[in-house]
């Protein structure tokens, strides 16, 4: 980017971010400094104006130290021109003044467009993903490791995925069995969902992980109420991502049936992308992949038999491709810095006054 282009932006921001700031709203940090400043320059107009006086000559040229008062030159329509100096830079001092004392918004919310996307990632912990599953390239600390902690690996290898992109997406992890529990809510911190995901693939804590049968179901509906939680339902760009082996042929959710829980998610926009890890058992041949391609293609999600490492990788590279998109989010910060509008104004008002000064031969004297 040019300096021309980085100034354009910057003079851009700073009046779009004017735009949207009242100025009754405004809180001050320096107000004390900003007064000095005052008094400092309205004391040294005084200290000008008495060694004028005190050093004009009685006759012929006189050395004027400040400009004299706005008047007409007789015989010329455009005598206020000689002043625009000076007024220029008496326009300019409100300005520094407000700038010195450092204003600020106290509570400011603003609406932004990221690409990326709202991901809930679900992983089964159930007894079943004990199974082995070989991925030395996902998982190098052993050349056979059970399937729960390839998709650990998996999941992390799509996490890093999304952080390495030109994404800033909102992730929520959560962990299910029989019940499913969030283990870190929507957040666009990538470290923070990283490090959830490496807690919850700490083995003390997967063998403690208390419910171990498999109900996807209740991942899905778990999955769908964080939506509501954070009122995203109505929103665009909302996705789910399930690591499982697949090993569930239940169609009841608690009080829900799997296609209730379905339609609720399907209501929602909230395309299910299910990722099936389960060693050497390609599409078709568990009795559950039927049931689960077909329902979460009702979603308008995907269903990915991974039955090794290529094939697992695969899966994660392809929600990663069709993941793509934008999402609006709703900003709020505290206390919002309000002072480079002031500062840019000032400095546009003294510059202007030094070029007509300095630039113009005939703004170089007086009327």
């Amino acid at each position: 980017m040019s300096r021309f282009a980085a100034l354009d932006a910057l003079v851009r921001g700073d009046l779009a971010e004017w735009a949207d700031t009242r100025f009754l709203d405004l809180q001050f940090w320096h107000r004390g400094e900003a007064g000095m400043v005052l008094v400092a320059l309205l004391g040294l107009s005084l200290v000008l104006l008495v060694a004028r006086t005190v050093f004009r000559r009685r006759t012929g040229f006189r050395a004027v130290v400040l400009p004299a008062l706005p008047g007409r030159v007789p015989g010329s329509y455009f005598a206020f021109v000689l002043h625009l100096p000076v007024l220029l830079f008496v326009a300019g001092v409100p300005f520094i003044v407000l700038a010195v004392a450092d204003p600020y918004s106290a509570l400011v919310s603003r609406q932004e467009t990221f690409p990326g996307r709202r991901i809930a990632l679900l992983i089964d912990a159930s007894i079943s993903m004990r199974t082995p599953f070989t991925a030395e390239g996902l998982n190098p600390r052993a050349a056979t490791e059970s399937t729960f902690f390839t998709t650990i690996a998996a999941a992390e290898r799509f996490v890093q995925l999304r952080r390495q992109g030109r994404y800033r997406d909102l992730v929520a992890l959560v962990e299910f069995g029989n019940q499913a529990y969030v283990i870190t809510p929507f957040t666009s911190d990538y470290e923070n969902v990283l490090l959830s995901i490496s807690l919850i693939g700490d083995p003390v804590e997967f063998n403690d992980f208390p419910d171990q049968g498999t109900v996807i179901a209740q991942g899905i509906q778990e999955g769908v109420e964080l939506f509501n939680a954070f009122d995203f339902l109505d929103a665009s760009g909302n996705l789910m991502v399930i690591f499982s082996d697949g090993e569930d042929t239940n169609v009841q959710s608690e009080e829900k049936t799997l296609d209730e829980v379905l339609h609720y998610a399907l209501d929602a926009k909230v395309p299910v992308h299910l990722v099936r890890t389960n060693y050497g058992q390609d599409e078709g041949e568990l009795i559950p992949d039927e049931l689960w391609k077909s329902a979460v293609e009702k979603t308008g999600g995907k269903f990915y038999a991974a039955s090794d490492e290529p094939s697992l990788v695969a899966a994660i590279e392809d929600i990663d491709r069709v993941a793509a998109g934008t999402i609006d989010i709703r900003m709020y910060s505290s206390q919002e810095p309000r002072f480079a509008f002031f500062a840019l104004m000032a400095s546009a008002l003294w510059t202007g006054a030094a070029a007509l000064k300095l630039g113009a031969p005939h703004l170089q004297k007086l009327p």
